[in-house]
């Protein structure tokens, strides 16, 4: 008897125990539903802000983090533009800025070089760390276009939902630190993927309603992305052709105007100024960078080298899910990502050699892996929905691990490198040279370090890398003949980049067989050519 009442009390407890906490579940279910929207805003404005900081962190250092030769280029243009313009200014010193601006060549319109040579203007002086300013505004930029075209692409979710898969795209774009490195590098291609990014928005906004306004918009952002940097215009204009065809059908697109407008305004700018304008140029860099390197796509190494790059770029595992998001989408989102994707392709079968050897040509696979993610991240956010919400906060939880570790990540490689001595120590370097010939040297980054910041120019010795090129392009040469041939009319021989040197035995051979030490000293040598040792006799082999 004893038993039963207790077995009846037990179960009358639990009774009445388990309405009273469905009740609070669903209280504390309700409560989460009010506060999203407000956690949802916070959690975006806080990325964002991290996405700036992380680019804002060791701002003044040199910019020789990152693709150095590139990136001084820029900054040799920039000073030469500012001196150009800048008022009572010593005459010499400004023409040799401007000297040097103009032996810089032309790959691209000077777009960016000039903004920073106004700042530098209207600020008074020549401040290096502002074009890291501009080109982390650009990529900022790019991630605000990315959020709204993510929530869009995955608009038939619930508001909350949407954002949350636009949410980890966006991260992905922000935080990836080989994102967070290229995108402060003073080089057009964080303007260029900007935008692309924002000519991916227009496009599909075009295609969802078929207005003119997008359809001009998505013309004149795809012809600023070619402008900026021609190799933008596979991407987007396969992009087009892909949205195109699956709004209109291919019967329909040949008689509707507004295709047609949209690639006049994707063309006509860039085709201005790569053909009529700099017609020479632009063959010179088809003939050199594809004709004559296109014997690359028939081995199985060149893609094998590509993939592995990309790969150690990006995440094995984030490119696979997002080539699966590509395969998943559907509709319209199939058609962007697919010709987004395809258009890449297109474009490394005519570069072949930088897809393996050039980091910085694939910055453009950020923003496209980042909206392929979205198909996959919204599969598995439907199945997140139906667990409980200590399952949910989990996954919060690691979602925060995970952005930690790469904000982290970007941050620590910035601070492993200082690079603020570099001015001085090149300066010292130029005092040292002689001033009474021409002077041809193995120097880092094709003399730029010594032309910027020592402003001395010198003849360039090419790299390993250079000699290897010249061979895939059937021009290997014996070395007596290439030196006779690089050094005429030169009378020095500087070396200051030793690992190079190093790599170059019969450079190293030949120098000191033939030629006497003018100079030595701490990071550099220098050979006298106009006082030979002997006749030029053979390099070791």
């Amino acid at each position: 008897m004893t038993r039963y009442s207790e077995d009846t009390l037990s179960a009358s407890a639990s009774e009445t125990t388990a309405p009273a906490s469905q009740a609070a579940e669903k209280e504390t279910a309700r409560t989460f539903t009010r506060l999203m929207p407000l956690l949802l805003t916070l959690v975006t404005l806080g990325l964002f802000a991290l996405g700036i900081g992380v680019r804002m962190y060791d701002l003044s250092d040199q910019p020789l983090d990152f693709h150095p030769t590139r990136q001084l280029r820029s900054a040799i243009i920039a000073r030469g533009m500012y001196y150009d313009m800048k008022p009572n200014v010593d005459l010499e010193t400004k023409e040799q800025a401007v000297n040097y601006w103009f032996s810089m060549g032309q790959y691209e319109p000077s777009i960016l070089e000039r903004l920073v040579a106004y700042t530098y203007l209207a600020i008074g002086q020549e401040t290096l760390w502002v074009s890291r300013v501009y080109t982390s505004a650009f990529w900022i930029i790019g991630g605000l276009a990315l959020f709204a075209l993510a929530r869009r692409m995955t608009a038939g979710r619930s508001s909350g939902a949407s954002t949350v898969i636009a949410l980890v795209a966006v991260a992905y774009y922000l935080l990836l630190p080989f994102g967070v490195q290229a995108s402060r590098a003073f080089q057009p291609d964080p303007g260029m993927v900007m935008w692309i990014v924002l000519f991916l928005y227009a496009a599909y906004r075009w295609s969802e309603s078929r207005a003119w306004k997008w359809a001009i918009l998505a013309g004149l952002l795809g012809g600023l992305a070619v402008l900026t940097k021609a190799v933008a215009a596979y991407v987007v204009g396969a992009t087009a052709i892909a949205l195109v065809l699956h709004t209109l059908g291919f019967r329909r697109a040949w008689r509707n105007p507004q295709p047609w407008a949209m690639a006049a305004l994707m063309a006509v700018p860039s085709g201005i100024y790569y053909i009529a304008g700099n017609e020479s140029r632009a063959a010179e860099f088809f003939s050199s960078w594809t004709l004559s390197l296109s014997h690359l796509l028939l081995e199985p190494a060149t893609y094998a080298r590509w993939l592995n790059l990309v790969q150690s770029l990006m995440g094995l595992a984030v490119l696979l899910l997002g080539l699966v998001g590509v395969l998943i989408a559907r509709g319209r989102n199939q058609a962007l990502l697919a010709g987004a994707w395809v258009g890449y392709g297109i474009y490394g079968l005519f570069l072949p050699y930088q897809m393996y050897t050039h980091n910085y040509y694939h910055l453009q696979v950020i923003p496209l892996l980042a909206l392929s993610l979205a198909p996959v991240i919204s599969t598995i956010q439907e199945r997140f929905e139906k667990q409980a919400w200590i399952w949910k906060a989990l996954f919060v939880g690691v979602a925060v691990m995970g952005v930690a570790y790469t904000s982290w990540v970007s941050v620590a490689e910035q601070a492993g490198e200082n690079h603020r001595n570099e001015p001085a120590y090149w300066q010292e370097i130029a005092s040292y040279l002689p001033t009474d010939g021409k002077i041809l040297a193995l120097t880092q980054d094709y003399g730029y370090r010594l032309m910027y910041y020592g402003w001395r120019k010198v003849i360039i010795w090419p790299i390993v890398g250079e000699r290897q090129l010249s061979k895939l392009r059937g021009n290997d040469q014996e070395l007596k003949a290439f030196f006779d041939k690089k050094s005429e009319g030169t009378d020095y021989f500087l070396v200051t980049a030793f690992g190079q040197w190093n790599k170059q035995p019969d450079l190293q051979n030949y120098l000191n067989q033939n030629f006497p030490l003018y100079a030595q000293g701490d990071g550099y040598l220098i050979y006298d050519l106009t006082q030979p040792i002997s006749a030029a006799v053979p390099a070791k082999p």
